[in-house]
């Protein structure tokens, strides 16, 4: 029977006080470290009183108490300032591991050094029962002062390695890690990681562990023989590879490049993600100490990537990503342009990190990602075939008047057009309000303007792309102009004309829809892989070449730098100015796709009556009423 009086005094069955206190669920296995308990957690604080008497335990359970508050407020500060983790990166594994395998050659080699071992122990222990008329037999005597291990020191430590490396083999076979926790612990405790006990990762590591110590065992038996075993230079770990000194690691330096200048949250996700892949495999490794070596690393194993992951591969980090990609070997991977926006990004990192005197000036340093990046095969990526443009723009969503939820309203039907007729990425026309639909007084020509704004997340893919394309005329028959002026009534000048497509995870528009276009094309049976949305831009790009336009008013109108980079050093108004709103109308209206009639399509705002301004910027959009019969090539 327990007996339990306050808060943390209890008496056992023995009748025996007993002070306990229950461990937070969160503090259990930080505490398990600060107790030294061989056990991954340690769900209670209980100390015994030695006493059946309840007043005196009253008055011992105090200072028991009072002890109990501050391994309880160590365990606060470790989990501060060691917060716990569930992975650790292939060289933080082998640095832990490669660690204890030097501690235990080193331990043996100094023993081995002294030539003396527990010997004054054992003679004083002999001394003591002798002394004491206690009688007792063993097979060895005193040892003499001698240079070198006695006859007992060298039947100790062949005792103690065939004793100790039989087992741990089998429970290495076996995969019991419990048989060397307590090691791990204080490995993780020493290197400064609050690791979960029941994270894969510490499986592990205590089995990298375990095969470091039957080497270390085996190496031992090699010494007693006689072998010259070398013990290898044991690395502290203020100065394991993956500990970088203070402000000066990629992620710091990451950090510091990020908050110099803004960059679009898309950009920052891109450089986070191939900086973590690196920290992934290498650890957060000091910017200083970064070389060729660690790159080709890490560009070898981001080969292995798989191309489609899902469940537990979608937060893999690098070292498993290529683990499994070497036991699935016929599995797609990811390609070489992926790759080299990783390097990018790295070697962009590194470079600031030099530019900024983190890397110091005094320090002999090259660019370890120079010459570094793949071989990029050519994007196969073609424009739509005629077939396929005829097959979209004559389903529901154009002639019927469809306008799925994915689709998100008029969007559905505006943006292919704008595609085709414009050349614009899908997120650079995802956001585009009424004032950016703009006139040429001069000319009288409506035409797009393509601007960069951060704050509202309308990004183009860099500064070169902020332009202005005409409006060309069959989008205006169909009825576009008419549509921004009936958003303009509803919401005014700074009105977005696709309201319902807001920013996704990386912080562009156009992101839910170009998932939503994926799933409605290959319901229409176009499942060609390359063409998407993006391709409307490829089709474009052929048909001004195809009508003859100049290939620099073709790069000015989508964006590119071509072979003139001078040319491209302007915004939309210098663009205009260079080329004239005529010169560049002219271009747009030379676009046709041979086959494609869209004489079908027409939209009106007075069909839009019956649902209004929601119509447009919340309801399911509006139908497409028809148009002249005449055929139209376009």
């Amino acid at each position: 029977m327990v007996r339990v009086v306050g808060l943390g005094l209890i008496q056992n069955e023995h009748g025996v006080w007993c002070v306990r206190r229950k461990v937070p669920k969160r503090l259990e296995e930080v505490v398990a470290r600060v107790q030294g308990s061989p056990r991954a957690r340690q769900p209670w604080l209980k100390r015994s009183l030695r006493t059946k008497d309840e007043k005196r335990a009253k008055v011992l359970a105090k200072p028991v108490m009072i002890e109990f508050d501050r391994i309880l407020a160590q365990a606060e500060a470790m989990l501060v300032e060691q917060p716990v983790r569930t992975s650790l990166t292939e060289a933080e594994i082998k640095a832990i591991s490669d660690y204890f395998y030097a501690h235990e050659l080193g331990a043996d080699e100094e023993l081995r050094e002294e030539g003396v071992g527990s010997d004054a122990v054992y003679a004083d222990v002999r001394r003591q029962l002798t002394e004491a008329g206690v009688e007792f037999a063993t097979p060895f005597g005193v040892p003499q002062t001698a240079s070198g291990l006695s006859d007992r020191m060298m039947h100790k430590i062949e005792e103690d390695t065939s004793t100790v490396l039989p087992a741990l083999k089998e429970a290495l076979a076996r995969g019991k890690v419990d048989f060397i926790r307590y090691e791990v612990n204080e490995l993780l405790q020493l290197f400064r990681i609050n690791l979960d006990a029941n994270s894969p990762d510490f499986r592990k590591l205590a089995l990298a562990v375990m095969r470091a110590e039957v080497r270390a065992l085996e190496a031992v038996k090699a010494r007693h023989r006689g072998e010259p075993i070398e013990s290898p230079k044991l690395v502290e770990p203020s100065g394991v590879p993956n500990v970088s000194s203070s402000g000066s690691g990629l992620r710091a330096a990451y950090e510091g490049w990020l908050k110099v200048t803004p960059r679009r949250k898309s950009t920052s996700m891109e450089f986070e993600r191939g900086i973590e892949r690196f920290i992934e495999l290498h650890g957060d490794l000091d910017v200083a100490k970064i070389n060729r070596g660690h790159v080709r690393e890490f560009r070898d194993a981001a080969q292995l990537v798989p191309a489609k992951r899902s469940g537990k591969l979608l937060k893999a980090p690098l070292p498993e990503l290529a683990a499994y990609s070497r036991k699935h070997p016929d599995l797609p991977r990811i390609k070489a342009a992926t790759i080299n926006k990783w390097l990018n990004c790295l070697g962009a990192v590194l470079n600031w990190a030099r530019n900024n005197g983190i890397i110091p000036d005094d320090m002999p340093w090259s660019d370890p990602v120079k010459g570094m990046r793949l071989r990029e095969t050519r994007s196969t990526r073609q424009p739509w075939e005629p077939q396929e443009l005829k097959a979209l723009f004559s389903s529901p969503v154009f002639v019927s008047g469809e306008r799925p939820i994915g689709g998100k309203g008029e969007a559905a039907f505006w943006l292919p057009l704008l595609g085709i007729y414009s050349g614009g990425r899908l997120n650079e026309l995802a956001p585009i309000c009424v004032e950016d639909v703009k006139t040429d007084d001069p000319t009288g020509v409506r035409f797009l303007t393509v601007i960069e704004e951060e704050e509202e997340g309308r990004n183009v893919k860099n500064d070169r792309s902020v332009r202005a394309i005409p409006v060309h005329s069959e989008l205006i028959r169909i009825g576009f102009l008419e549509f921004v002026e009936h958003v303009s009534a509803a919401g005014g000048q700074s009105a977005r004309l696709f309201p319902q497509l807001t920013p996704g995870s990386k912080g562009l528009f156009g992101e839910a829809f170009s998932k939503w276009f994926g799933r409605y094309k290959r319901q229409l049976g176009i499942t060609n892989p390359d063409s998407v949305f993006h391709s409307f831009r490829h089709g474009f790009k052929d048909a001004l070449r195809s009508a003859g336009v100049n290939e620099d008013v073709n790069d000015a109108l989508t964006g590119h730098s071509g072979n003139n980079p001078v040319a491209r050093d302007y915004g939309w108004k210098e663009m205009a100015r260079r080329f004239g709103f005529h010169r560049l109308s002219e271009a747009v209206e030379k676009v046709r796709y041979p086959g494609l009639d869209l004489s079908q399509l027409r939209w009106t705002p007075d069909q839009m009556g019956a649902r209004g301004a929601k119509g447009v910027h919340g309801g399911p959009g509006r139908r497409p009423v028809p148009g002249p019969q005449k055929p139209r090539e376009t």
